[in-house]
């Protein structure tokens, strides 16, 4: 059996990163939740806040803890399976990393602990501002790993010498032709999947019902954010897609399954890519409006796969479908934002069991959405790593055998796949639980803005004595 070493390492990177991508989808969006239900219970003082942000931050904890061990991972692969290219780019890639660790990760370590445990150790506003420094330590990691893949999408800034990318101009480094179009996709991405994770258990709950104010609040908080970004991310897609069409034209011709260059393009809204007769077969489309959404021009030209040559253009079938699931998904999602907002007006949002199943059955969709996304960029990339400039061929390791990459991909998948199911039990575990109450405080703890001392959770509808 022949075990061809690249194709190994591109499964055990997609592997890997599609786990790993996982976890910033949701902690990312959380993290700002969190920051804003801690403003909101310094603002107003109301113990509602208090206890939604507390149940919160235990399944922040549990995620973020995973995405630290399942992201350990990604700069060992750089150095075992992908040592050419670490070579050809180090000197871009490496600060590029190196900023994110210094301005991300130590800003989460140093306040994750006064987050997680310093509730009744430090006043009130110690408290916000630490869930807000977490908050921003996850968008300047966010910032800084999407400069990095930005770059290498579209890089800029650089000179060759001897083979290696020498940067020239770091501004034209970190703000490269797609990034700004990738960080606004992709942040407004993991704050539309974090809020349907969110819409999720407060639906969950209601069903039972138990929690119901918590519930109501966390609901209603949901949708009137989704209410914002969900039309704001097919706005961003699209600007998106322009960017693409001029920086990228192969990739955009494989997610539209392209092959001849041609002006009122119709849009094929589904279709099997041969890419062997470089045809499309069962294609069902809309006259035109390919052209309208590419190009925002009716009469517009957009290019296709047979401009570029054979051994330069990215797999189709791949992009093609990812693509039109991360659309089908983001259609999904603004139904139910609609949805929502018809209820709100007739003032049922938290009364029709039907809807508040439909929100429990979407709560996972942002998580689809956002790897189809991954695989329609990263292998509409394809067969480059630098886009036009470096080859993913020439970029494995050359003292890489099939079989030492099959052994490793075994145990990346056993252990993933352990760490991932316990991560999620214990997650779904803290969310059968419920949320946990606080006493009322003092009208002088208010004011002064010492800690108080939280107490354990009831349900709705039962009663306790409080010590």
């Amino acid at each position: 059996m022949n075990l061809d070493p690249l194709f190994l390492s591109r499964l055990q990177f997609a592997w890997v990163i599609a786990w790993h991508f996982l976890l910033p989808a949701f902690t990312v969006g959380l993290a700002s939740f969190i920051a804003v239900l801690e403003g909101l219970h310094l603002a107003t003082g109301r113990e509602i806040y208090f206890r939604i942000s507390t149940f919160w931050i235990r399944i922040f904890a549990v995620s973020f803890g995973m995405g630290v061990v399942s992201g350990i991972v990604m700069p060992f692969q750089l150095g075992t399976n992908w040592s050419r290219y670490s070579d050809a780019t180090a000197n871009v890639i490496s600060p590029l990393l190196a900023y994110e660790g210094l301005t991300a990760f130590f800003l989460e370590a140093a306040f994750l602990g006064v987050l997680l445990f310093g509730r009744n150790l430090v006043p009130r506003w110690a408290h916000f501002v630490a869930a807000l420094m977490v908050a921003l330590g996850t968008l300047a990691s966010t910032f800084w790993i999407l400069a990095t893949n930005s770059w290498m999408q579209t890089p800029a800034g650089y000179t060759m010498v001897d083979g290696r990318f020498m940067p020239q101009d770091w501004l034209a480094i970190i703000f490269s032709p797609s990034f700004p179009y990738r960080l606004a996709h992709t942040v407004d991405a993991v704050y539309i999947t974090t809020g349907f994770v969110v819409g999720g258990v407060a639906a969950f709950y209601l069903l039972r019902p138990r929690f119901v104010e918590e519930a109501r609040t966390m609901l209603s908080m949901a949708l009137w954010l989704l209410t914002v970004l969900v039309p704001l991310q097919i706005f961003l897609g699209d600007q998106h897609g322009l960017n693409t069409l001029e920086h990228q034209p192969a990739k955009l011709a494989a997610i539209e399954a392209l092959w001849t260059t041609e002006s009122r393009v119709p849009l094929n809204l589904f279709a099997i890519p041969d890419e062997q007769a470089e045809t499309d077969h069962y294609v069902i489309s809309v006259p035109d409006l390919g052209s309208l959404i590419l190009t925002h021009d009716p009469n517009g030209t957009v290019r296709g796969l047979r401009d570029f040559p054979a051994d330069q253009r990215p797999p189709v079938a791949i992009p093609f479908f990812a693509f039109r699931i991360m659309v089908g998904i983001g259609l999904l999602m603004l139904a139910v934002v609609a949805i929502s907002w018809w209820l709100r007006w007739r003032g049922e949002l938290f009364d029709q069991r039907w809807f508040l199943r439909l929100c429990v059955l979407a709560s996972p969709l942002g998580f689809v959405a956002v790897l189809a996304g991954w695989a329609t960029t990263e292998v509409g990339r394809q067969p480059w790593t630098v886009y036009g400039l470096l080859r993913t061929a020439d970029s494995v390791s050359p003292s890489l055998t099939g079989l030492d990459v099959a052994l490793s991909l075994a145990g990346y998948s056993l252990v993933y796949m352990l760490v991932f199911a316990t991560g999620l039990a214990l997650m779904l575990r803290i969310v059968r639980a419920g949320l946990a109450a606080a006493d009322a405080e003092p009208e002088d703890e208010i004011e002064s803005g010492r800690p108080r001392r939280p107490v354990t959770a009831l349900p709705v509808g039962q009663t306790g004595s409080r010590g």
